[in-house]
């Protein structure tokens, strides 16, 4: 089964990566939508915090290349009730790199982050968050709660798998046996003209959102994106399994996806890879999202947010 849908998932997979071009600066509004910038320092990300103080803690981490601004109709649909820390992840969306920033050799990401939000977790004495991520983001929320289990009150992972890298490879494949793989894809990224990014880029994204009107935002995420450091946290999603390190999570766990992007797949190989994937979490909730591409957020909000909903009340 896994076999038989890899040439789709590897090109929904090498949508996830979005070919981000180089920042135009360093800039962030963390005032935007009238946020506040958590006083806390780091050098791997930044956290914008809405909602009333004693309010319920929620986190939201966005995907490879995305904007804290993907989840703004979530926090405008949880106004009030949560106090919601959003994640900037340093190099994505107009944010500066600095010490995600890449070398000639790629380094990690995603789990250098995850990390760092452990601390933020400990440092502002957050009381067992839930937490919310998409795509990479999921990723991310997966390390938080696998390796920091007494951390984390509840996960969400929205339309993203724990071994992205089955997908690259024969039936049986590892993490080492898809790193060749990994490291052209990240040759590849890391060194191609920005103008083919940006191509490239282009009718990727506008694979990952049905919704017309809600392109231009992600767009502009890619634009504002570090080139390098996108492809080392892409690298790093191909050769990162974390399904020996899902039954380290006991916090109440639901997983949101959709349909492959691909006329070929069907619900039930979706359905099947899917739960083959979480296989090693019995206790995770998986649940199908009908008619939306990878932004499940954009284009079935309603669904979204009820799902959200009844999460946050478990």
């Amino acid at each position: 089964m896994i076999r038989t849908a890899s040439a789709a998932f590897i090109a929904a997979a090498l949508l996830l990566a979005a070919a981000p071009a180089l920042a135009q600066d360093g800039h962030v509004n963390h005032a935007a939508h009238g946020a506040a910038h958590a006083a806390f320092s780091s050098d791997r990300l930044s956290v914008r915090v809405d909602g009333p103080e004693g309010a319920p803690d929620l986190i939201l981490i966005p995907g490879l290349s995305s904007s804290p601004d993907i989840w703004q109709g979530t926090v405008d649909h949880l106004a009030g009730r949560y106090r919601i820390h959003r994640i900037h992840v340093a190099g994505f969306a107009g944010a500066a790199p600095q010490a995600n920033a890449q070398g000639d050799a790629p380094q990690p990401v995603g789990a250098p982050v995850a990390e760092e939000i452990a601390r933020y977790i400990r440092e502002q004495h957050l009381n067992q968050p839930a937490v919310v991520g998409h795509s990479m983001g999921g990723t991310m929320g997966m390390m938080l709660a696998a390796r920091h289990p007494e951390l984390v009150g509840r996960l969400m992972v929205v339309d993203m798998i724990p071994f992205m890298g089955a997908m690259f490879g024969a039936p049986g494949a590892t993490a080492e046996s898809v790193t060749p793989v990994a490291d052209q894809i990240w040759t590849a990224q890391s060194t191609s003209p920005r103008e083919a990014y940006v191509a490239q880029a282009t009718t990727a994204i506008n694979g990952m959102i049905n919704t017309e009107s809600r392109r231009e935002e992600a767009l502009q995420d890619m634009r504002d994106s570090d080139q390098k450091v996108s492809a080392a946290a892409f690298r790093e999603l191909v050769t990162t399994d974390l399904r020996p390190e899902l039954a380290k999570i006991t916090a109440p766990t639901q997983v949101l996806y959709v349909k492959f992007n691909d006329a070929r797949m069907t619900d039930a190989v979706t359905d099947a890879i899917y739960q083959m994937s979480f296989a090693t979490l019995p206790g995770a909730k998986l649940k199908r999202i009908d008619d939306s591409a990878h932004f499940i957020m954009f284009d079935q909000p309603t669904a979204f947010y009820g799902e959200l909903d009844a999460f946050l009340a478990r």
